[in-house]
């Protein structure tokens, strides 16, 4: 859907952009020109034949208005900033659903908005971003979350449940810090989830387990019980904040850097759609705004 959106966005900036472009070099010459012509041959035109004589048809007029707003809109969505929806749960308690972001689209380098192709190499992803790609089963479907391991990292998830990274030329694996373990708020079955403080690099974050789930290894990539990625060049490992609800690169594999769309860098509004089963409202309709929860993204 975003993909048809971004196309539909280029034909209409091309083509009120050539009208704008005929209308400014040539079309309004030849109306002021004409009426030159009209002057020269007459004693004097009243001012409705003026007016008439310098009216734009609709369709120019129309397209000369629009043009610097959807022409701005494309390269701010194109190039800078995106807004985009949180639909699921994969990335609790970092993102909940009903939060609306505002991805970078210029961090992991500029490329052109339809076919995708990199224009200009701006940055790579690092350890912790939160990033949003085109999901690698089907592009057209945008997916966000964590970036774990880089091109020539070796990724172990374990069966408790920890992770340990060993970076590209590194000898060993070093497991990832866990502290500050609760119990959170977010219940999953009625059962409550544990979340803890993971610490990726210098940044830390929250992630939340299942005490009581069992990992699906029989689900994950590669099939085995090592629960081993060697991750190859030009890909990347990402996972869920919300481990045990999460499908990511542990079930269908690495992220390709071409599907990368951007940096999720902030919340700029969010929305509440907790109600009662007895409620008439349209589930999409807000109960409430979170404004505890605008601002940056850890």
């Amino acid at each position: 859907m975003a993909g048809i959106f971004s196309l539909v966005l280029v034909i209409i900036t091309l083509v009120t952009g050539i009208v704008w472009a005929f209308e400014k070099l040539v079309w309004a010459k030849q109306r002021k020109a004409k009426l030159a012509e009209i002057e020269a041959n007459t004693n004097g035109l009243d001012a409705a034949v003026i007016a008439k004589a310098h009216k734009q048809p609709w369709w120019i007029e129309n397209s000369v208005s629009i043009f610097p707003v959807i022409g701005f809109v494309l390269v701010l969505r194109s190039f800078i900033y995106e807004p985009f929806q949180i639909p699921s749960g994969s990335m609790m308690p970092t993102l909940l659903v009903g939060d609306f972001i505002l991805v970078e689209k210029f961090s992991y380098g500029l490329k052109d908005p339809v076919w995708r192709t990199q224009l200009v190499e701006t940055g790579k992803p690092e350890r912790g971003d939160i990033a949003v790609f085109k999901y690698p089963q089907q592009p057209s479907i945008d997916y966000i979350k964590r970036v774990i391991g880089l091109p020539g990292d070796t990724v172990r998830y374990s069966a408790r449940k920890e992770l340990c990274i060993q970076k590209a030329g590194a000898s060993k694996c070093e497991p990832v810090k866990l502290s500050n373990v609760i119990e959170s708020p977010f219940v999953q079955g009625k059962i409550p989830l544990i979340q803890l403080d993971e610490k990726l690099g210098e940044e830390t974050h929250q992630v939340l387990v299942n005490p009581l789930r069992r990992d699906r290894t029989s689900e994950y990539r590669p099939r085995s019980n090592v629960n081993e990625w060697v991750v190859p060049q030009g890909h990347y490992f990402v996972m869920g904040d919300n481990r045990d609800n999460s499908l990511d690169s542990r079930y269908w594999g690495f992220v390709p850097e071409s599907n990368l769309v951007g940096k999720a860098v902030g919340i700029w509004i969010s929305f509440e759609r907790e109600r009662g089963a007895d409620s008439v409202l349209p589930s999409w309709i807000p109960t409430g705004v979170r404004f505890n929860r605008i601002g940056g993204i850890h």
